[in-house]
């Protein structure tokens, strides 16, 4: 089948395809090039949405074979826009320009509930969109398949999560001979519960699946998930987590599981990943100095830089565990009266009213400084130079001119602030966010005997954001651990990004990911992996904690070698998950769906 064999026709449909939202566009464009080996033909389809579009995608004249179907569309006022996604291996794609159904919605949304019982009759534009969309796909690929004159039964249609459903159960009654494969990526009351403080897995029996949906305005969406789950020839989660929710939710055990990986060949090499981290550890350190040392200063040759990055969902993402861990972890170091100190940055989009005016002053003046410097450095230099040549005692060779000196002491004190330096970068439209409460109440303030400093990011990293300047996988290079001990995380890329990086980082096995990593790897819990799991799984918060706390203090004691054998743990461990290998799984399913 690799060789294209069994397989005449793939088409592979998400919301996704190119329209950066989320995690699947990740997905769905770093596989295609090894998609694309498994069919005769490969083909991609995915929303037509102009802005969008004109970046990432080049129309083409459609070859011949594809006219008819185009055409047919075109008559009942759909355009569909033919070309190469500008990606590795320039798949072939369909993006369909849907905006002319609108007006066929409230169609389109009974003909869904006559057939398949999705009540979406309240349901809003964001359903409506993708419903629309999808029901256009699904015409398009009964078309496709009818003009091109192939045997049904060795073409296989992949659709991802809900917004693509409505293709599938569209050809379900109008062509049941193509085989459908479904994933859900992360079920869409799973995510609502666990977000909202349910114990999701503990609780996971007593879930009255569609009642719970409804009570949560989600109804729509789920049943949707629902519906394409039964009626797919092959349905398939990411992870076995989460096909432990979408058993006990859509009444069906996925005959599948497809885990998510990289195209490893777009990351960095080890070497170029130990030049990036020298060179973005100091602009971050550059920054830090900024931050704090107006204020106080401590030994950057003795700071470790930790973050935890991804969306704002408190509990889900692990970021109430953490703050607990790091609270403990500086009362440990405290006691220890260690050297170490640990800035850890909460990279997490919040509500920003615009940065802190103190925090722009002190960038200003650290720049005037490294001017100031930069400015007489030669002339230091020159004095340092002839110092060594002519065999004066360095030590009492003046090698500053009085006029330096009396201009460093003035910028010295205008350096200078009183207080604690701000726990978070920017100014929050909502300045009692949890986020800063748990910080606050555990002690996390940035007092000067605090060993672990913490730093909340609030908005996305870029080289225009005005501070860092620093785009994210410059950042994960420059640290030196990631954390993200998740509640709910179906897969969770976020560890497997830092790792490419050459980043040890943390997972937990309640992620698909760490689930994944256990099964290949069952100690990697332990020093000299470079991916570490915390066991969340059947375990009480309080566990989860300590466990934690225990690796985050382990990692803070490596000496520098260490670290170095951890770094290169981490980026041979993520070579684990290059696509090469887990397209195999992709095919399995393929096989099963043709079976």
């Amino acid at each position: 089948m690799a060789n294209g064999k069994e397989l005449d026709y793939l088409f592979e449909a998400s919301w996704e395809v190119a329209n950066k939202v989320g995690g699947i566009y990740t997905v769905v464009s770093s596989k295609a090039q090894y998609s694309m080996k498994l069919a005769r033909k490969y083909l991609m389809f995915g929303p037509y949405i102009e802005e969008k579009s004109k970046q990432e995608f080049v129309e083409r004249t459609p070859p011949a074979m594809y006219r008819r179907a185009m055409s047919y569309m075109k008559q009942r006022g759909i355009n569909v826009h033919y070309g190469h996604w500008q990606i590795p291996g320039e798949p072939e794609v369909m993006l369909i320009d849907y905006s002319n159904l609108w007006e066929k919605k409230n169609e389109i949304k009974a003909w869904l509930w006559e057939n398949f019982g999705i009540d979406s009759l309240f349901a809003g534009q964001d359903f409506e969109e993708p419903i629309i969309w999808a029901w256009a796909t699904g015409m398009l690929i009964e078309q496709l398949v009818k003009h091109l004159k192939i045997d049904g039964e060795k073409i296989i249609a992949h659709f991802h999560e809900w917004l693509s459903g409505a293709a599938l159960l569209y050809l379900k009654k109008h062509d049941p001979r193509v085989r459908t494969v479904f994933t859900t990526h992360a079920t869409m009351l799973g995510r609502t519960l666990a977000g909202g403080g349910v114990l999701l897995y503990e609780e996971l029996e007593k879930i009255n699946p569609d009642e719970e949906a409804k009570k949560h305005g989600i109804q729509a969406k789920h049943l949707t998930e629902k519906a394409c789950a039964l009626n797919a020839t092959i349905f398939s989660t990411v992870s076995d987590i989460t096909g432990r929710e979408a058993e006990r939710f859509f009444d069906r055990k996925p005959e599948a599981i497809l885990p998510n990986g990289l195209d490893m060949s777009r990351y960095p090499t080890l070497e170029e990943t130990t030049l990036l981290h020298v060179k973005s550890r100091e602009a971050i350190r550059e920054f830090i100095s900024y931050y704090f040392f107006p204020y106080y200063t401590f030994d950057l040759r003795h700071n470790l830089i930790f973050f935890i990055s991804g969306r704002y969902e408190y509990r889900n993402k692990g970021i109430d565990i953490t703050i607990k861990a790091l609270a403990r972890l500086n009362e440990e170091l405290k006691k220890e009266k260690s050297r170490r100190t640990i800035t850890t940055f909460f990279f997490v989009p919040l509500g920003v009213k615009g940065i802190r005016v103190e925090l722009l002053e002190n960038k200003n003046k650290y720049d005037t400084i490294s001017n100031f410097v930069e400015w007489h450095e030669k002339d230091i230099l020159e004095r340092v130079k002839a110092s060594i040549i002519s065999g004066k005692n360095l030590v009492r060779t003046p090698i500053f001119s009085k006029e330096f000196l009396v201009e460093a002491k003035k910028h010295m004190l205008g350096f200078k602030r009183e207080g604690n330096p701000p726990i978070c970068t920017h100014y929050l439209i909502n300045e009692n966010e949890k986020i800063i409460q748990d910080l606050y109440a555990l002690g996390l303030d940035n007092k000067p005997d605090d060993p672990v400093k913490v730093i909340v990011y609030p908005v996305y990293l870029s080289e225009n954001d005005g501070l860092l300047g620093m785009p994210y996988y410059h950042v994960i290079a420059g640290s030196h651990l990631g954390i993200f001990p998740s509640y709910y995380e179906p897969w969770g890329y976020t560890p497997l990004e830092s790792a490419t990086m050459g980043t040890p980082a943390v997972t937990s096995d309640m992620a698909g990911f760490g689930k994944y990593l256990l099964e290949k790897q069952r100690d990697t819990g332990t020093i000299g992996k470079g991916i570490y799991v915390v066991k969340r799984d059947g375990k009480t918060d309080d566990e989860a904690i300590d466990d934690l706390f225990r690796i985050l203090k382990r990692f803070a004691s490596l000496t520098h070698p260490q670290r170095v054998h951890e770094r290169l743990s981490a980026k041979t461990l993520s070579e684990l998950f290059d696509w090469s290998h887990l397209i195999l799984y992709y095919e399995g399913a393929y096989k099963k769906a043709l079976s």
